[in-house]
């Protein structure tokens, strides 16, 4: 954690079961070097003693809004400018919506809409409230107000549902409020990522496709976009919702996607090939649908256009990088791919392992450039993307005929 050294962070805690691990959160970003300062709602301290926070962080814990010992007596005030950012975790449903509404009735909401500061918040809530519409219409307007979402993550909740809503482990958040002080290191850079896999039609109904979700691809315009990048995000058939301040292009096919990637390339600085775009395409559709008449049926297929390959061959080609997915050799194959198609970087991981790759949520990559190799280990996907845009940044900035706009 290389930005938090120094930082002045508030970390607000509302009334969840999950206030419990705010503890640890306080724990991490001092041990990272930070100066935090804990203000609690009534319902959190129903959970968590001020007492424990104030041990851990070192400070007084904030509880009210009038503070005697504040300048003029006005707390929210004095944090709100002393605040390099506002974490809120647990997020309760309940303060979210106070939150979207811009309400102001206690210290932590006031100081919300009085800091000038970036605000960050961690949901945590049973799954039916997560889900429930008016929730996700708060959610959905502090994001396009500019509040960092972080999570919530799926799994066993303390009622005894399972779902989403639990709020994302204390070193998953130490990690991406790290990395939100490195938001604006790709500011003034255009990037194209694509994501997903490609189908390929066989007949009218039926198509040849692959097992790709599209997460990967996801996470990183998120991490993109939070890194200050114009983010265009060119995407076959997926199941995903669109990162806020994210521009997005469906296609389908692996056709499709080279001419929306040929369209846009000549404006944007780097290109992420993270699609899984078919190698292979039938050559000749069938119009119709095909009739089961015998018991064996052929498919001729013809190779499809490699788009990395033909950026890669452009006189004034952006910063490149692809992806490998391999199972077997992967140093190997990942970097003869990326010497053949001259691609800058490639990120490549092994497929077929049931906690990593394909329809999963964890990742583990090999990122491999002419002279290096960094190995991200396990993590979740949105770890990773973060990870990798932010060694995507460096490389980029070590290229010495590249320079970001400012």
């Amino acid at each position: 954690m290389g930005f938090l050294t120094g930082k002045q962070i508030i970390l607000g805690i509302t009334g969840s079961i999950a206030a419990y691990k705010a503890a640890e959160l306080v724990r991490l970003l001092v041990k990272s070097g930070t100066r935090t300062r804990v203000v609690m709602t009534q319902g959190a301290q129903a959970f968590i003693t001020p007492m424990t926070l104030q041990a851990l962080s070192g400070n007084p814990v904030h509880t009210t809004i009038l503070d005697e010992q504040a300048e003029a007596g006005m707390g929210h005030i004095e944090l709100a400018r002393w605040a390099d950012t506002v974490v809120v975790a647990p997020a309760s449903a309940n303060f979210l919506a106070r939150l979207a509404h811009g309400m102001a009735d206690d210290l932590l909401s006031t100081l919300c809409l009085t800091t000038d500061a970036p605000i960050m918040v961690a949901p945590a809530m049973n799954q039916r409230m997560w889900i429930n519409r008016q929730t996700q219409l708060n959610i959905s307007h502090l994001g396009q107000s500019g509040i960092t979402i972080m999570g919530p993550a799926s799994g066993n909740q303390a009622c005894g549902d399972i779902g989403p809503g639990r709020m994302l482990e204390s070193d998953e958040l130490a990690s991406i409020i790290d990395n939100s002080f490195a938001r604006h290191t790709l500011a003034g850079l255009k990037i194209i990522i694509t994501a997903g896999g490609t189908r390929e039609a066989i007949d009218t109904i039926r198509y040849i496709g692959n097992r790709s979700s599209g997460k990967m691809g996801f996470a990183l315009a998120n991490a993109a976009r939070e890194a200050g990048a114009e983010v265009t995000l060119i995407c076959g058939p997926v199941n995903l919702d669109t990162p806020s301040g994210v521009s997005r292009i469906d296609v389908e096919t692996a056709k499709q996607m080279r001419q929306a990637v040929l369209n846009q390339i000549s404006s944007h600085h780097i290109l992420i090939g993270s699609a899984a775009v078919a190698d292979y395409v039938p050559t000749a559709p069938y119009e119709g649908k095909i009739k089961k008449t015998c018991d064996n049926l052929s498919i001729e297929l013809s190779p499809s256009i490699d788009i990395m390959q033909e950026v890669g061959q452009l006189q004034d080609k952006p910063f490149t990088v692809g992806f490998a997915a391999e199972t077997e050799n992967m140093d190997v194959y990942a970097r003869d791919k990326m010497q053949r198609k001259n691609m800058d970087m490639i990120a490549a991981n092994i497929v077929g392992l049931p906690d990593r790759g394909f329809e999963v949520d964890e990742n583990a990559v090999d990122v491999y450039w002419s002279n290096g190799q960094k190995t991200l280990p396990l993590a979740s996907k949105t770890k990773i993307a973060r990870q990798l845009i932010a060694l995507i940044g460096d490389r980029y900035r070590a290229d010495t005929s590249r320079q970001i706009i400012a």
